[in-house]
């Protein structure tokens, strides 16, 4: 597998917006930036759409919103934020979200048949195993017997299960302990724990209140045999049920995606004002992203790349007992769907 890198860049050129008729429009079309507006729409489709507050999760949103996207391909959405995939997946079971994003870490829900990936968003970098300063740790093999905190379900808890399988260790060598991202900020930050699982941006936080905590793993060490993705999922029915929307969110999605690579810096300044988050900091947290372009992600979709990442991390989530059967990504990533939006 590709290697990433730390911190990188513009992956690739920007393919440009772009252009979409939808049914549902009687005249037409709309570029990224154009402003249009859905008059010429004979219906408008509403969408709960989930995100977390971060660059990967927010950007695209931020974009649509500012870009006048999702009215210029009839749609009506309604953006909630959340600070960790499963969560959003809970609420979609309940009927209550259409639409949402999630890291690595949370793969395995679609995978277990409980969402639908429709999209792929960034590769990340953003994941560590971290140690506090003064706690005698200063690899993984170090972290035996010692207190360590992590966000259960998500890449928190991934790279953390990496990191100790590679060391030759598991969970039960230390003394672990689930938390929510907001819960495990604090404790880290006041020095309840000796170590955790976590990443960015809620890392740059802890760094504040631990100058010298270090960093023992992070995503890009693992690159060798997986490609961290980050991902749009729908509701488990809604690609089967309402195709005609998911193919209009996937048009925006692709020309928002675009316009994030050609536009990063105005990017970063979206999102800093859709979370109220400082742009220095959103800056740091989006240096851990590669970015693609949609044309790229439509020829690793058709080529079967795409369904090989996800395979990847069936097998990885099976082999430390997060599934029974790592299923199929042709069976939860609406491949098709992808390739065709926009066109």
């Amino acid at each position: 597998m590709p290697k990433i890198p730390a911190r990188l860049g513009i992956a690739a050129l920007a393919a440009g917006a772009l252009v979409l008729s939808l049914a549902a429009c009687s005249t037409g079309s709309a570029t990224a930036g154009s402003g249009s507006s859905a008059t010429s729409c004979s219906t408008t489709q509403n969408v709960n759409f989930g995100y977390i507050g971060d660059f990967n999760g927010t950007s695209l949103l931020a974009i649509a919103k500012a870009k006048n996207l999702w009215a210029a391909h009839c749609l009506n959405v309604n953006p909630q934020v959340f600070t960790n995939g499963p969560l959003q997946i809970t609420a979609m079971a309940s009927g209550s979200l259409d639409f949402g994003y999630i890291g690595p870490g949370a793969l395995w829900l679609p995978a277990s048949g409980k969402a639908k990936i429709v999209a792929i968003d960034t590769f990340t970098n953003a994941d560590r195993i971290v140690a506090l300063p003064g706690k005698g740790i200063k690899s993984i093999k170090d972290l035996k017997g010692k207190k360590v905190a992590y966000p259960k379900g998500t890449s928190g808890e991934m790279i953390l299960r990496l990191g100790l399988q590679k060391a030759g260790m598991s969970m039960s060598d230390i003394d672990a302990t689930p938390l929510d991202y907001s819960t495990l900020t604090s404790a880290l930050s006041a020095g309840q724990f000796d170590a955790a699982g976590f990443g960015y941006p809620q890392l740059t936080t802890v760094k504040k209140q631990q100058p010298g905590i270090i960093e023992l793993a992070k995503d890009s060490d693992f690159s060798s045999s997986m490609r961290f993705v980050t991902a749009f999922v729908a509701r488990e029915n809604l690609p089967t049920q309402n195709p005609k929307m998911v193919s209009a969110v996937l048009a925006v999605l692709k020309e928002a995606n675009d316009y994030r690579l050609a536009h990063r810096t105005e990017a970063i300044n979206l999102v800093s004002q859709m979370t109220n988050v400082p742009v220095d900091q959103v800056t740091t947290d989006a240096s851990f992203d590669q970015l693609v372009s949609s044309a790229s992600l439509e020829a690793s979709t058709k080529s079967g790349d795409v369904n090989k990442w996800l395979d990847t991390f069936g097998k990885y989530f099976t082999t430390v007992g997060t599934l029974q059967q790592p299923g199929s990504a042709k069976d939860y990533y609406t491949s098709d769907l992808y390739a065709k939006a926009g066109h």
